[in-house]
């Protein structure tokens, strides 16, 4: 019998994971990962008003009921400093640069599918499972059954090797299904709602949990059209390209988007003409190709919940890659991945270093 260590969330995916692998008569046992720890990490926006108890503790313990009831064993391991080390240092410095950044994909490619695979080996693992909407098939990562909750944006970065012995069990149902599945089986967690947002933020004010960790830094708000100041931004880190709410520009009823930042001058760029969001050409470096295709044209999601665009590939000496879309995109957003696709297929990634049109660098984003 092959045994098989489930990394369980306490979340509904992952339950349904371990019932699923358990009814094909894998030998199951579930790992618990504790990534983050409000009291040593100093985030009082962490904690529940009126409780002792971290959402992380509440998440273990809908997970050892889960495990309980399908009597299966649970283990737990923490990665916390490590998940400080190499995804929210990461995290914060990229903000500090300007960037956005998506630690999810580094959990992914630096804790679930790297640290939690040695543990997972140690416990005796012959296969890893994790409740991704993703599917392999002959060696290749595809697009999950469900497209609206597809994560394969996410698992883009992820070394190639390490997918030689993991299964996504739901990758071939839909959410649906799965909670069907969850309700069927009286699992604990069938009702419980999915978590939004970056992993450790949550469903948290973005704003307040980051000044947790950054120094406010207020400025100037210009108009990129008439540089005009129109405003003051409660600093950069707080703004994203394509941003329109929370902006900061009182009383003004015209449509609005942040289009760019200057971080040396700390000059928060927006505009109220939408073609300065447009962009035809990006350059991405840190590239990770998972499959061994190498394609001239395929498709490209520059946000998760973006639409695909048809781009050419321009493979570079020094092994960036220039992307050249053959549409006008918006809200191109440097330190975001740029998730490749040829078919169903997830090809990899790279990340967004620069934007350009009609091949200039735009100012108003360097």
């Amino acid at each position: 019998m092959k045994k098989v260590i489930v990394g369980v969330s306490g979340g509904v995916d992952s339950a349904v994971c371990l019932y699923l692998l358990k009814k094909e008569n894998y030998d199951v046992e579930g790992l618990f990962m504790r990534n983050w720890d409000s009291y040593i990490n100093n985030d009082a926006e962490g904690m529940e008003l009126g409780t002792n108890i971290c959402p992380q503790e509440e998440d273990y313990n809908d997970a050892l009921e889960v495990c309980k009831s399908l009597g299966i064993k649970l283990h737990r391991v923490d990665f916390i400093k490590e998940y400080w080390d190499y995804v929210f240092k990461y995290f914060l410095e990229e903000l500090e640069k300007g960037r956005t950044p998506n630690p999810d994909m580094l959990c992914n490619r630096y804790i679930k599918f790297d640290l939690f695979i040695e543990e997972a080996l140690k416990l005796g693992a012959d296969y890893i499972a994790t409740g991704h909407y993703a599917r392999i098939e002959n060696g290749k990562l595809l697009r999950a059954k469900d497209l609206n909750k597809d994560q394969t944006y996410f698992l883009a970065d992820v070394k190639k090797e390490k997918f030689r012995n993991v299964l996504f069990p739901i990758g071939n149902l839909t959410k649906d299904e799965v909670r069907k599945i969850a309700l069927e089986q009286n699992l604990a967690v069938a009702k419980k709602k999915d978590s939004t947002g970056i992993c450790f933020i949550g469903e948290r004010n973005y704003q307040k949990f980051v000044q947790n960790y950054l120094k406010i830094n207020p400025g100037k708000i210009i108009d990129v059209e008439t540089r005009e100041v129109i405003g003051e931004h409660q600093g950069l880190m707080n703004y994203t390209i394509g941003q329109r709410r929370n902006v900061g520009i009182g009383g003004n009823s015209k449509k609005h988007f942040v289009c760019g930042k200057n971080v040396a001058e700390n000059i928060l760029y927006v505009t109220f003409n939408e073609t300065y969001l447009e962009t035809d050409e990006c350059l991405i470096d840190n590239v990770n190709f998972i499959s061994g295709e190498r394609p001239t044209f395929c498709t490209a999601k520059f946000r998760y919940r973006g639409s695909d665009y048809p781009v050419e590939l321009i493979y570079n000496s020094d092994e960036t890659i220039t992307v050249k879309f053959l549409e006008l995109v918006k809200a191109v957003t440097p330190g975001q991945a740029c998730v490749l696709y040829l078919g169903e297929e997830c090809l990899g990634c790279g990340f967004i270093k620069t934007v350009k049109k009609n091949n200039e660098e735009l100012w108003y984003m360097k």
